[in-house]
């Protein structure tokens, strides 16, 4: 399994925006049903930083590289982050009902 942690601070004048895009993400994968993907976004206390979570199953692609809201969200993150965001790879050594 390969779970993926993404950390980004948004400009706050982009939040509606960018929530609006996730939304879009979501209602995509809800439509498409991926099989062996598992994704969450999180907005932080701060109101300007989100940790998207992802993992995806051993021999599973990623969906989102396929899905045009997936690719207007990248093309979105361009205006809206106010720092590049940090992505890390995590390593499970323990879950429960999670991923």
């Amino acid at each position: 399994m390969n779970v993926l942690l993404v950390r980004a601070k948004v400009k706050a004048e982009q939040v509606a925006a960018i929530e609006a895009a996730g939304k879009r993400i979501f209602e995509a994968l809800e439509r498409e049903q991926p099989q062996g993907f598992r994704y969450t976004s999180c907005r932080l206390p701060d109101g300007v930083t989100y940790v998207n979570l992802w993992e995806i199953d051993d021999g599973a692609t990623n969906p989102l590289s396929s899905l045009p809201e997936a690719r207007a969200f990248q093309e979105g993150l361009k205006t809206w982050i106010a720092a590049p965001p940090v992505y890390e790879q995590l390593t499970v050594v323990g879950s429960y009902r999670f991923f």
